[in-house]
């Protein structure tokens, strides 16, 4: 049964050749880089749709998405769409927007990220009920951060944000500890963004059985049987 005040979102974008994961063309094509996209995406959707700690959202973008994102949607998951310019004013919205419908624990992950395993949303979902933790940060190798969740609305650490940059974690942190907010550090895990990350989740995947990960895994085989991941 789902627990009725805890909410768990992705931010994704609809996947567009020409728009999604663009820094992996070349060795892949547009088209290529946009399938990735939409086989992570999908993956990861039906992944946390069997976690039952939490209610699942798609936060999504463009707003013309909806009918594709609402097809993705598993038995007792929502969607809404993005509001704002910057990454920092989409995760502002998220936070704040279902923070006023009542629930008490809020995270947010990507959507370009391999699934993510339950045991880190599980870790997140406890410290956030414990009242001494206020935020939940899940490190990147890239020196942001994959996951951000809140016990109550704290969204200035959004502000003034370079997200291209990597120092976007320790900022971040800076940030509460100058507002001495209580918070706690997750495992690391990584977002697909370079070759070298597709290598490595193609090289962590490889010798595992698909799982969570079925899409995903299966287009790896294919573009590394075409010479894409050499």
């Amino acid at each position: 049964m789902r627990t009725a005040d805890s909410a768990l979102v992705i931010l994704t974008k609809a996947p567009k050749p020409g728009q999604s994961n663009t820094r992996l063309v070349p060795p892949l094509s547009f088209e290529e880089a946009a399938d990735l996209a939409a086989a992570l995406l999908i993956d990861q959707v039906n992944h946390l749709g069997k976690y039952s700690a939490a209610q699942l959202f798609i936060c999504y973008t463009p707003s013309g998405a909806l009918s594709w994102i609402e097809a993705l949607l598993p038995p007792g998951a929502s969607c809404f769409d993005q509001q704002g310019e910057s990454l920092g004013d989409r995760m502002r919205h998220a936070v704040a927007y279902l923070f006023a419908r009542g629930f008490q624990r809020v995270i947010l992950i990507g959507g370009d990220l391999p699934s993510l395993p339950l045991a880190i949303v599980d870790a997140a979902m406890e410290s956030l009920t414990n009242e001494n933790c206020e935020v939940v940060l899940g490190p990147s190798l890239d020196g942001g951060y994959y996951l951000v969740g809140m016990s109550r609305t704290i969204t200035e650490i959004f502000d003034g944000m370079i997200w291209s940059r990597d120092d976007v974690l320790a900022r971040t942190i800076e940030k509460l500890d100058d507002g001495k907010k209580n918070y706690k550090l997750l495992s690391s895990w990584y977002d697909i963004d370079t070759i070298a990350d597709l290598r490595r989740l193609e090289a962590d995947g490889g010798a595992a059985p698909a799982g969570p990960m079925e899409k995903t895994l299966a287009l790896l085989r294919k573009l590394k049987q075409e010479g894409k991941l050499g």
